[in-house]
């Protein structure tokens, strides 16, 4: 696959590229290219990120990073059966517990909430970072849900990361996740509490919390007037604007 001139295999992690330093110079670079791109295209172009990914697992399989690659472009993909094997290689060569939970997430992806859940507790969950015990809760959650247990997603998002004040990286996330089940389960007006949190927090918009807080106080965003309508003398040249409408709290 072609690669971009502006790409030189220089903008990959440094520890990714110390992985790297195990193959041929001229490899080494084939293959950190085809990682720049995997990263450059991973959420914009899905498919995209996973052609360079299979390139790159072509050349250097061997290599940690490539199989942890290739994962998230299969994953991104939700081709999850594909993705859960890299994961499990990836781990295999490191020893390191960070996928954990993207890897419970690659089970509910493939029907086996139960499986998500058992990984939940298991003794790796301990071992995490912080943003890692996040992530595992917000995939324990979404397994709840799976199985029609509302109520236990909502206490299993419940707390202390969820109860700060304090921004962090997961904060916008898991406020969504919150209110997505608080309204799944009925509670809307807690729903619009935990939505305008969310957006609060979403400084890069990360989540769409904006909208479903607009849907739930009814707003509704309309063009001035009809693509396609006539030049006509009494046409409408007002601005788009927000249009009050009946309250809309229906579950996704």
């Amino acid at each position: 696959m072609p690669i971009p001139e502006d790409v030189t295999g220089d903008e990959i992690d440094k520890d990714v590229r110390q992985e790297l330093q195990s193959l041929p110079k001229g490899l080494a670079e084939d293959v950190a290219k085809n990682l720049v791109m995997v990263a450059r295209l991973i959420d914009e172009d899905p498919e995209g990120a996973y052609g360079y990914s299979k390139v790159a697992l072509r050349l250097a399989s061997r290599v940690a990073a490539v199989r942890e690659a290739a994962g998230f472009a299969a994953y991104a993909n939700q081709k999850y059966s594909e993705a859960l094997a890299e994961f499990r290689a990836a781990r295999r060569m490191t020893g390191n517990v960070e996928l954990w939970p993207v890897m419970a997430d690659c089970e509910r992806g493939l029907g086996r909430p139960e499986k998500a859940l058992d990984m939940a507790g298991a003794p790796e969950v301990h071992k995490l970072d912080k943003a890692g015990q996040v992530e595992m809760r917000l995939v324990a959650a979404g397994a709840r849900r799976d199985l029609g247990q509302l109520d236990a997603a909502i206490v299993t998002l419940q707390s202390p990361e969820l109860a700060s004040n304090a921004v962090q990286p997961w904060t916008a996330r898991l406020r969504y996740a919150y209110a997505d089940a608080l309204l799944a389960a009925g509670r809307q007006g807690e729903a619009r509490e935990w939505f305008a949190k969310a957006v609060e927090a979403d400084k890069d918009g990360s989540t769409d919390a904006s909208d479903r807080l607009a849907e739930l106080d009814g707003v509704e965003f309309v063009d001035a007037f009809d693509e396609g309508e006539g030049e006509g003398e009494n046409e409408d040249h007002s601005d788009p604007q927000a249009q009050d409408g009946p309250g809309q709290g229906g579950e996704e």
